[in-house]
């Protein structure tokens, strides 16, 4: 049987965290197995991931396959004690299934397929390509499954990248939405066709995706794309199953935000979340956040710097099963293109880590042990350079690898702690990529990022106010609002454009129940086909809001407003306050006759809505508002701004807290609790001041009253001991 979830793996007999990177030796410039294993068990690594990018290894022609070239490093990995994770190949297909099943190639537009020479060019949906796909899968899992070292696998990697516009994938959609829609006129009806004389009298009539105007249209094509990977990465999930032996786990790498990707759909049909998390080096670690620039550290699909950008992906990714999750994927040095090289200051990898660890990661892997000589990503930077000797990354994971080994299994399992949760809406999201709200910047140019703006500015905010948040998705709050209330007192809602009647009634009843309810502009705006209620908004939360809008207005510039810091952009409700009390006012001309944001009393909850996108001052004052309204004072809140303090439960119930100092001045916190640093042992009294270096990071475990009175004692019979000692040499 497999694995249950990544708790499973890490309480196995290595009871810590797995520490590693993808390696690749077929892609070394000459033989050194040896001395990169060497190297790697030298550094604490404990798992390495292989095979998932070289099907044309596996198997140089149709047919003949060559599987004993991975032995070698399995051996030597296992002689190390050394997990491995094995990749089914299926991502990047040979010129040999291009050459003689042309028939499989994705088409990113009708009748145009994509070219070969890149990866995920293929129809996953095609009987071939799953013929071979299952054929080779069979042959590697067979080969491999009993080798000692082998753990786990991966099915394919960074699924739904495309969405695929081939001729069967499109009449599968139609097929898909006679079963949905049960007839034409229903269709007509839920979508609007009537507009433009879009009316269809038959299924046959239905226009293909890539003229389409229509917004329902295009939320039921996401619907069914996202389906499709769904259900390609799940089939191949038990394909592996039905040969893995027990105790090995599947997953795959996601890549969260890709076009066809539903994360929490697809994490169910797995055993363990697995995604890669990147993220802006150097002064992009910075907190608090320095003002965006593109020479902060990132790669233009990188869209924000600052550390909470770094707590925002691992939240997203603890959320997708709302367990402990692996980290397949995340940089060493440098990330992608050849003009982007910002390998980290001394101490950043160190803290990244932590901070991963913090917010639920189970396993770290880089990408990649060592830097490419050849290919498209010749210039994404391993944990060694083109040189292949050990540096400075090299030397500063080999310090976190003792770490992790040292911490063992308190890190086992672990949980990390939330007073605030986030609902993330994928269906709201790509409704707001096709019809963004706001514009990108100051060119004009529609926003199709619109909707992770909203989310990441609401969690930038939490961040910069000392909250925690967890990422919930529409499935997960299931349907006792009481129980909803009770467990997550706040619950931020951004954006949410595209929801059903009964979520909202869900949040409605959450908010009655006692939960303070944060709601953003375009919030409960349309239905599930993305049509707008022919309601005044806020429609069905109008009562709970106690505020209603007729109109709203984009904002050219950043406006001030006075009751909060900060500055409203972007956006802007017209809210008119029928029982909620005004918080914060636009200082405009026009809009300065609406407040920018109201509070509301709703049976024993709240209600906060603000009508536009604040700014990250206004966020994190707006976020400290809520604090002070709803949460039990933080013991821990009173640190330096650069300062950033995150908890967790281990297993057995003790909570640790990490401390980080994101950036080059010395720092130093007041301990509110007695604590005993996990790495160095050390005891800390309340009231003691925690020294950190610059980009450092301390790692502690809560000690109760008792259990520092008792260490206490200790340490006094000790030196009354020794005072006895010194006492009779004299």
């Amino acid at each position: 049987m497999p694995v249950n979830s990544a708790a499973d793996l890490v309480n196995s007999d290595r009871k810590r965290v797995l520490f590693g990177a993808a390696y690749y030796a077929e892609y070394q410039p000459y033989e050194r197995l040896t001395a990169d294993l060497d190297l790697m068990a030298q550094a604490g690594f404990s798992v390495i991931r292989v095979g998932e990018s070289v099907w044309s290894t596996w198997e140089p022609e149709d047919g003949h396959f060559a599987l004993d070239w991975l032995q070698p490093v399995l051996d030597e990995a296992h002689a190390r004690d050394i997990s491995v994770i094995i990749g089914t190949p299926t991502y990047a297909v040979p010129p040999w299934l291009r050459h003689k099943y042309p028939e499989t190639t994705a088409h990113r537009r009708p009748g145009l397929p994509i070219p070969y020479g890149g990866r995920q060019d293929v129809d996953f949906t095609h009987p071939a390509f799953r013929y071979l796909a299952e054929r080779v899968i069979r042959k590697i899992v067979r080969r491999y499954t009993g080798h000692p070292a082998v753990i786990g696998w991966q099915v394919d990697n960074e699924p739904g990248i495309e969405l695929l516009h081939n001729p069967a994938v499109f009449q599968g959609f139609v097929d898909h939405l006679r079963t949905a829609y049960r007839d034409v006129d229903t269709l007509n009806d839920r979508w609007g066709l009537t507009y433009w004389s879009h009316r269809i009298s038959d299924w046959s009539q239905l226009w293909t995706p890539d003229g389409n105007t229509t917004p329902s249209y295009d939320l039921a094509w996401r619907r069914y794309q996202a389906r499709l990977t769904t259900e390609f990465i799940g089939w191949q999930a038990e394909i592996v199953r039905e040969l893995a032996v027990p105790g090995q786990f599947v997953t795959t790498c996601m890549d969260m935000g890709r076009k066809a990707l539903d994360e929490v759909a697809l994490g169910q049909r797995l055993d363990v979340t697995a995604t890669n998390i990147y993220f802006p080096m150097q002064e992009g670690l910075r907190h608090p956040s320095p003002v965006e620039t593109p020479a902060a550290g990132r790669p233009w699909w990188l869209p924000w710097s600052g550390a909470w950008g770094l707590y925002l992906k691992a939240d997203l990714s603890y959320g997708i099963r709302r367990e402990p999750f692996l980290v397949t994927e995340t940089h060493a040095q440098s990330i992608g293109e050849s003009h982007v090289n910002y390998p980290a200051y001394d101490g950043q990898w160190r803290q990244a880590v932590w901070a991963m660890v913090a917010r639920g990661a189970a396993a770290i892997e880089y990408w990649h042990w060592h830097t490419l000589h050849f290919g498209m990503e010749t210039y994404w930077g391993g944990v060694l350079g083109h040189s292949l000797e050990p540096g400075r990354c090299y030397d500063e994971l080999s310090r976190t690898g003792e770490e992790l080994r040292q911490a063992g299994g308190v890190l086992a399992g672990l949980e990390p702690e939330a007073e605030v949760a986030i609902l993330y809406s994928l269906e709201s999201k790509w409704a707001l990529e096709f019809q963004p709200p706001i514009a990108a910047g100051t060119g004009g140019d529609p926003d199709r990022r619109a909707y992770d703006r909203v989310v990441a500015t609401l969690h930038r905010g939490l961040f910069d106010a000392g909250l925690q948040a967890a990422v919930l998705s529409p499935e997960q709050l299931g349907t006792d609002a009481e129980a909803l209330a009770a467990r997550w007192p706040v619950l931020v809602v951004p954006a949410l454009y595209v929801a059903s009647d009964e979520l909202l009634q869900l949040l409605e009843r959450y908010a009655h129940h006692g939960g303070h309810l944060l709601l953003t502009f375009r919030s409960g705006y349309a239905d599930e086909d993305a049509r707008p209620r022919p309601q005044v908004m806020p429609g069905i939360l109008r009562e709970a809001v106690g505020a209603h809008y007729l109109e709203y207005s984009n904002l050219a510039e950043p406006v001030p407003v006075r009751g909060l810091d900060g500055h409203a952009t972007a956006w802007a409700d017209a809210l008119v306050p029928d029982t909620a009390t005004p918080l914060a006012w636009y200082e405009h001309k026009h809009v300065g006759r609406w407040p920018a944001v109201v509070t509301n009393e709703h049976g024993a909850g709240r209600v906060t809505y603000t009508g536009t996108l604040p700014d990250a001052a206004m966020a994190r004052d707006l976020a400290r508002w809520v604090a002070e309204t709803t949460l039990p004072d933080d013991p821990w809140s009173t640190t330096p701004a650069c300062v950033t303090v995150t908890g967790a439960r281990a297993a057995d119930g003790r909570r640790l807290r990490f401390v980080s100092n994101w950036s080059w001045e010395t720092a130093s916190a007041r301990l509110p609790v007695p604590v005993m640093d996990l790495l160095s042992g050390e005891a800390l009294d309340a009231g003691s001041e925690l020294s950190l270096g610059p980009w450092d990071v301390r790692v502690l475990i809560e000690r109760t009253t008792e259990q520092a009175e008792s260490a206490r004692n200790t340490e006094s019979a000790k030196n009354t001991a020794n005072s006895d000692r010194q006492e009779k040499i004299r």
